[in-house]
């Protein structure tokens, strides 16, 4: 198919594109076309006609997102030079250009790296050189992880080294690439038994100028505190004082402890959980549509002669296919209550259908839980 064809095909496709909304569209015929020309301008030798004739193959509409991005990286594979070094300086030298352009990555540039996780396994030096660039465009915190499961020390050294760059896209590599339970990506089972080699280059971040690179220490953090509460306790407690930013970092990395009321971390953040009571909780809605909400209201009221810190939240107990209830918590709020205030609140609850969560038909429980107390429930139905 020459060129000409393709730019037909590709025009002919912008209709049916233009109206999706789904994940797997953002790899759009635009996106190909530059894709070939990026790197036709680094490589003339670059076909770009059938390196687009390749993508939009008779499966391609019936590939989803992942889909689609293993078939473009085995795809882009077949018109780069088969020694793996080669190949990975066209693809920097592109990211490198982009970059000095200004461009900013998408999803769809996911490409990248997945094009070295995927032929780059046993090449590891070069491999990491690459990540070091693509990830100031695109992230590269998925693909990192096989070379931490096989290289393990070595692998920590180099983000260790991460940790320390001048690129905050770099440092927040070293955190992310590093969560021993990051979401939508293969775990890491030797940082879930033992975390103590990622601890040094969380350390280096403790400071960190970066709001993003601050969350994803945080994060990392809360991934080790549902296998090692005791480790981001100890963490917290060395943390404390040193900056703001750093108070608001291991508070956010404490979030999975806290709604589990943990005794030390609520007591380490001053919140009592006996003293309240929650009154008059009312179900507005006791049958619940799915594509609806539970609407709900109750009385809070601190019952203590002083002021106290007050962490609200409620649970919901979302029934599972073999008929067993799972709790999810919410935050409400974290603030004062005067001694003898009572506050009266509501909330919704949405059951609109989600890709992340299935719900099962039948009887759920809502609860209300204070500084990690779960003081009152009661029940609904979906339907």
């Amino acid at each position: 198919m020459n060129l000409k064809s393709i730019k037909n095909k590709i025009n002919s496709s912008h209709a049916n594109y233009a109206n999706m909304g789904l994940v797997k569209d953002i790899y759009t015929p635009d996106f190909y076309q530059s894709i070939a020309d990026q790197f036709y301008a680094i490589d003339p030798d670059f076909d770009r006609a059938k390196f687009i004739a390749d993508i939009f193959v008779s499966k391609f509409d019936h590939l989803e997102w992942k889909q689609r991005t293993k078939h473009t990286t085995e795809v882009l594979h077949q018109f780069l030079p088969k020694d793996f070094s080669e190949a990975a300086q066209i693809i920097t030298q592109v990211v490198e250009k982009l970059l000095a352009s200004g461009a900013s990555g998408g999803l769809a540039y996911i490409i990248f790296p997945d094009y070295i996780e995927t032929y780059g396994l046993d090449h590891f030096d070069v491999s990491v050189r690459s990540f070091e660039v693509i990830t100031k465009f695109i992230s590269c915190e998925f693909a990192v992880r096989p070379f931490l499961i096989k290289y393990q020390d070595q692998m920590i050294r180099e983000m260790e080294k991460w940790s320390r760059d001048p690129h905050a896209a770099v440092r927040r590599l070293a955190s992310e690439g590093s969560r021993p339970r990051l979401p939508w990506a293969m775990a890491i089972p030797f940082l879930k038994v033992d975390p103590s080699p990622i601890l040094p280059l969380l350390y280096n971040l403790r400071n960190e100028p970066s709001e993003t690179v601050r969350r994803s220490v945080a994060n990392n953090l809360n991934d080790i505190a549902k296998d090692h509460p005791t480790v981001v306790i100890e963490i917290a407690k060395k943390w404390k004082g040193i900056s703001a930013s750093t108070d608001a970092l291991i508070k956010h990395a404490s979030r999975t402890l806290l709604k589990q009321g943990h005794p030390e971390i609520l007591a380490f953040y001053g919140l009592q959980n006996t003293g309240f009571e929650v009154k008059n909780l009312l179900l507005k809605t006791a049958i619940v549509k799915i594509g609806d909400s539970l609407n709900f209201s109750f009385e809070l009221q601190n019952l203590h002669t002083q002021a106290q810190l007050v962490r609200l939240e409620y649970g919901i107990y979302y029934l599972k296919a073999n008929g067993q209830l799972s709790r999810k918590v919410f935050k409400i709020s974290e603030k004062i209550y005067q001694a003898g205030e009572i506050n009266t609140l509501s909330r919704h609850q949405s059951f609109k259908l989600i890709t992340t969560r299935k719900f099962y038909l039948g009887n759920h429980k809502l609860s209300i839980i204070v500084n990690g107390q779960e003081t009152s429930e009661t029940y609904f139905d979906l339907v």
